[in-house]
């Protein structure tokens, strides 16, 4: 779909709004169909919470819905499994311009309490989810459990780890981009696409669908969907590999090209992303007006966990300039020597982009500045300095916040100049595991810590073979880094509490099999007041 036409877009808008509202119409008012198979296959989920609301996700998916109806959906909240004291409830509709997914922003919930949700349509009665408001901004809170994660291309492995993180006892999953793959398959595929799934390149709204639903209908990821909020960002697979900002990335020979226009390709993935992702329909309504010719959709937001913690979701790709000095002079990214590349330190360079960069250094400025209490930021990739050669050389990659050093340091000079306590920076991208202190700069390995990172490793994308045997060599480059593996697969699990951080990394021991079992990694620990990652 094409929202370039105004009429088009007013169409869309409303669809949006509709879909996201509580509407009390007849049953007449509505297809009321009797499905011929179960149209809730893709799960339910839950996102964006705050203290007092919460947006329920489902999308439906049956023969009968492919056509061009609305369709009633009765949705109900309850404070126990069997809805037997119910919370709340009201109906909405799954409308076709938006793939019949359904986006319900319950608002007037009680401050962090865990609730349970379900969705009906016709005679179908979806799964249970589970889920939870976080607590009042003022509130004293104890203890916070989080886990972060990222990178699952489907075709890679299983979704194993999902099941594991199931038993953390967690109270909500930060997803930091690549929740799906635009390519056509994969060399030694664990897993190969059914005949009536897109298996190809994905450059249509159609195609961008498709995909979205084929990870969906993973039992262990849905599962996980189910059992707590999710914080959710994107990185450049939810688009196309490398894009930056308007920008395409790199272009595989094969690889169509979408009409040769690159924003109509963003605009399809972009919409696919918020028709299949639990968050507020604001996102989108700000982007309705052309997103095909580039407007933002804007997905950068805050959020309070009581006095113990507040998010910051970033987006470190819509925006950001396009990657310096790749070899060739070809798209997207590749390693780069600074010390050739001029464009590599401009100043205006950005990663963020100028709007979410004052944003950000607002929210900071008002961010409490309690011994114990936490910020953390949800970006896509790693943030400290990565030198792959060795000594006086350099070589670093430029996709990440090596390629855009200004950037990095802005962000860096905020936290300094804001005074904000206890950053933690988590990120993914990179396939791998890297702890470390985040430095006010690293040209000085003797500058202060102002800072933590953790960037966690894929859910199945595999890693670069040629570059397992290097990680000691490159920890020795870094000594801002004190843990590196490139090899397990999994995720990170953070616990928060007035005086510590706590972060786990959970290994599953082969992707390639359902049945794969869990194990610790590295442990690491961080006192409130010091920006220093002690393993445990």
């Amino acid at each position: 779909m094409k929202p370039e036409h105004p009429e088009q877009r007013r169409n869309l808008l409303k669809f949006v709004a509709a879909s996201a509202a509580t509407l009390w119409l007849p049953h007449s008012a509505w297809s009321q169909p009797k499905f011929n198979s179960d149209p809730f296959t893709l799960g339910v989920a839950s996102g964006s919470p705050t203290h007092d609301s919460v947006v329920l996700w489902t999308r439906l998916v049956s023969t009968i819905v492919l056509g061009k109806e609305a369709i009633a959906v009765q949705w109900q909240v309850a404070h126990d499994d069997k809805f037997a004291r119910i919370a709340q409830s009201g109906q909405t509709q799954a409308t076709p311009e938006l793939a019949h997914s359904v986006h319900v922003e319950v608002s007037g919930l009680e401050a962090d309490r865990w609730y349970f949700y379900r969705f009906m349509a016709g005679d179908a009665v979806s799964a249970v989810g589970r889920t939870r408001t976080f607590p009042a901004r003022d509130a004293i809170v104890n203890r916070l459990r989080l886990a972060y994660a990222s990178c699952q291309r489907w075709e890679h492995g299983y979704y194993s780890a999902y099941r594991h993180m199931l038993g953390e006892n967690l109270d909500a999953v930060m997803f930091l981009g690549d929740y799906i793959y635009e390519y056509p398959g994969a060399v030694n595929a664990v897993r190969t696409p059914p005949a009536t799934s897109a298996g190809g390149w994905v450059t249509t709204l159609d195609d961008y669908r498709q995909r979205y639903a084929l990870h969906k209908g993973d039992a262990d990821l849905q599962a996980m969907h189910a059992a707590c909020p999710w914080l959710v960002t994107w990185d450049d697979h939810e688009v196309q590999n490398d894009y930056a900002g308007l920008q395409a990335g790199y272009t595989n020979a094969l690889e169509p090209v979408s009409s040769g226009n690159f924003a109509v390709r963003r605009a399809a993935a972009y919409q696919a992303f918020y028709e299949h992702m639990p968050v507020r329909a604001s996102v989108l309504t700000q982007a309705l007006q052309g997103l095909a010719a580039g407007t933002e959709m804007r997905i950068y937001h805050r959020v309070n966990y009581g006095q113990l913690a507040t998010f910051y979701m970033l987006d470190a790709r819509q925006y950001k300039d396009p990657q310096p000095c790749t070899k060739d002079g070809k798209l997207g990214s590749s390693t780069f020597d600074p010390a050739t590349c001029a464009e590599w330190p401009a100043p205006a360079r950005t990663m963020l982009g100028a709007s979410q960069e004052a944003w950000l250094s607002g929210q900071f400025n008002t961010a409490r500045k309690d011994a114990s209490h936490w910020n953390v930021l949800g970006q896509q990739s790693l943030f400290g300095q990565r030198d792959f050669a060795k000594g006086p050389e350099q070589l670093m990659w430029n996709d990440g916040w090596d390629g855009y050093p200004a950037a990095r340091t802005r962000l860096t000079d905020s936290l300094r100049k804001n005074e904000v306590v206890n950053a933690v920076l988590l990120g993914g991208d990179v396939h791998e595991n890297w702890v470390g202190q985040v430095k006010a700069d690293y040209a000085n390995a003797m500058s202060e810590n102002i800072g933590v990172e953790f960037c966690g490793t894929s859910i199945t994308s595999r890693s670069s073979n040629a570059a397992r045997s290097r990680v000691d060599e490159w920890l020795g480059e870094n000594p801002h880094f004190v843990f590196a593996d490139n090899k397990a697969k999994g995720y990170g699990v953070c616990e928060f509490t007035p005086g510590k951080l706590t972060t786990t990394l959970r290994a599953v021991d082969d992707v390639t099999r359902k049945d794969a079992k869990i194990e610790t990694l590295a442990s690491f620990s961080v006192q409130a007041g010091r920006a220093v990652v002690e393993r445990i």
